[in-house]
């Protein structure tokens, strides 16, 4: 795309609100964001009241952080195999419930330091049980030439919300209590529920094969992460900004209240400033994407974030600080918006709920990890020089990282390719038969061996992207150039399964390995005789 003066980078970064369901979730959201972020600034600053030691203070963002860890994988699992709609409309009712719960307890002074802990773990499980479908199902409500800014906008709404949010909930605090904030948040979800509750999923095809179980969904899930190189590609540049970039959302309840001396108010003003500026980054992202390209953005973001950790550890003043927070926010989104559209763009419809659940457990894993170290850091060394080293980490990251590229998978077509012939059976196998041993004999002349095996290398990474726990080739030594393919699949119906899932990309693969064949490969399916 060109980029040509501010109309098109607006026109571009706008173009998902042509599409109603789109515009009217991500207002609801909005709202119910801004009465997230309400809540969780006023909880980070209720634990300094109870116990400013900062340790306690990094465990918010554990608390926070962590259900992500644990439960996004089997949300995402469920998010494939399960209605959508429905599964959000549970999880937004489990977290108003949370939330009114801790407004109570808040509002009748019955808050420790432990059942904070507590409450935000709780109602963060609900996020994360919702997270991957949230992210699963914005595919579903844009075309795919308005996905980057779909997903862009997204990450606008967040930061919108972070700059609206802590402001207003520190006004409320001040004007009516620390109890406000947490009951304006505790009804800031009706409208989300309204929107999901009109919008309707649209038509898709469905396979005529039962739905997967969670144990084995999650496996498969997992399976296909490994061999998703443009996934996994995500993931580490992923850990490489969050690790560094965690330091800063740990500990600045700590340098707002004691490096700088302010209060309530202060902190609300510092995320506030963090929230713009992302904003303000994220309606540049199409430019500085276009001139700079996404691997050079997104090192440039990891750069920045290099500058504003160091600025946030020498901060005694208002300066540094808010000269901190706008180098931070306008970084944090361009990393955050390239990570995610790379993440989107790496998988395939069927697994989509899976791998962004994948992407979500590693970035909030890494912000928990991240939270417990600098806390620890900050404690036994100072705030400030947890901060030094979280900027000379976010450094070395770049040169580490580099080379996995993101954004690879653009443009490659995920499509179901349906070309796979159904195997041939003599009797009607039961769903659960297997293990199953998948054989495909190929011919080639003795001169390609060396070329195709390069090319049916990662022909063995799609077999497992799709499903397949081993895969081997094997040639034969009494018959040059007779080559045998074998791949492991759990069940008959995972076997089934793969039949759908293989893409048009996965079929290029396929030809790539055909042009070295000499007659049409066979292909043998064998079932464990042993049964029951």
């Amino acid at each position: 795309m060109t980029v040509k003066g501010n109309r098109s980078t607006w026109t571009s970064i706008l173009s998902p609100f042509r599409y109603k369901t789109y515009a009217m979730i991500w207002t609801a959201t909005l709202i119910s964001n801004i009465g997230g972020w309400m809540y969780s600034s006023s909880a980070g600053w209720l634990m300094t009241t109870l116990d400013s030691d900062p340790l306690m203070v990094s465990l918010v963002q554990v608390a926070a952080s962590l259900p992500m860890f644990l439960f996004a994988l089997p949300a995402g699992a469920l998010a494939d195999i399960i209605d959508k709609r429905r599964f959000l409309i549970g999880a937004e009712l489990f977290i108003g419930v949370a939330c009114v719960a801790f407004a109570l307890g808040v509002t009748l002074h019955l808050i420790t330091p432990k059942t904070l802990l507590l409450f935000i773990f709780l109602i963060e499980a609900g996020s994360a049980a919702s997270a991957p479908a949230w992210q699963s199902i914005v595919p579903q409500l844009v075309p795919n030439e308005a996905l980057g800014p779909a997903v862009a906008m997204n990450s606008v709404g967040v930061n919108v919300s972070r700059a609206i949010g802590p402001a207003l909930g520190g006004l409320l605090a001040l004007s009516m209590g620390i109890a406000a904030p947490f009951w304006v948040n505790a009804f800031s979800n009706l409208g989300t529920l309204g929107a999901l509750g009109w919008w309707r999923e649209p038509a898709q095809a469905h396979s005529q094969l039962p739905a997967e179980h969670l144990v084995s969904a999650v496996r498969t899930g997992v399976r296909h992460a490994k061999n998703n190189r443009n996934l996994r590609a995500t993931l580490v540049r992923a850990v490489g900004f969050f690790l560094p970039a965690s330091c800063y959302w740990a500990l600045l309840p700590l340098v707002a209240g004691k490096q700088v001396g302010g209060g309530a108010a202060l902190y609300g003003a510092v995320l506030g400033t963090i929230g713009l500026s992302a904003i303000a980054g994220a309606f540049a992202l199409p430019a500085l994407k276009a001139r700079w390209g996404t691997n050079r953005l997104v090192a440039a973001g990891c750069i920045g974030t290099g500058i504003a950790l160091p600025l946030f550890g020498l901060a005694h003043a208002l300066a540094p600080l808010f000269a901190a927070s706008v180098l931070a926010g306008v970084t944090w989104i361009v990393v955050l918006a390239n990570l995610n559209i790379s993440a989107q763009v790496a998988l395939p419809e069927w697994v989509r709920g899976r791998g962004l659940a994948i992407y979500v457990t590693v970035f909030f894993g890494t912000l928990t990890v991240g939270s417990v170290i600098w806390g620890q850091v900050a404690r036994l060394w100072g705030i400030p020089t947890a901060h030094y080293i979280a900027s000379g980490i976010a450094f070395l990251a770049v040169a580490v990282t580099w080379r996995w590229q993101l954004q690879t998978a653009s443009g490659i077509d995920l499509r179901p390719s349906m070309h796979w012939p159904s195997p041939i059976v003599s009797e009607k196998l039961q769903n659960d038969a297997g293990p199953v041993l998948v054989l495909t004999e190929y011919h080639i002349a003795v001169k390609d061996r060396d070329a195709f095996l390069e090319a049916i290398v990662p022909l063995s990474h799609e077999r497992g992207r799709d499903g397949a726990y081993a895969w081997s080739i094997y040639e034969d030594v009494s018959k040059p150039g007779r080559m045998i393919e074998a791949f492991y699949v759990e069940s008959w119906l995972e076997h089934l399964r793969q039949h759908n899932r293989v893409t048009n990309a996965d079929r290029i693969l396929e030809q790539n390995v055909r042009r070295f064949i000499l007659n049409e490969p066979k292909t043998t399916h064998l079932v464990s005789a042993r049964r029951g």
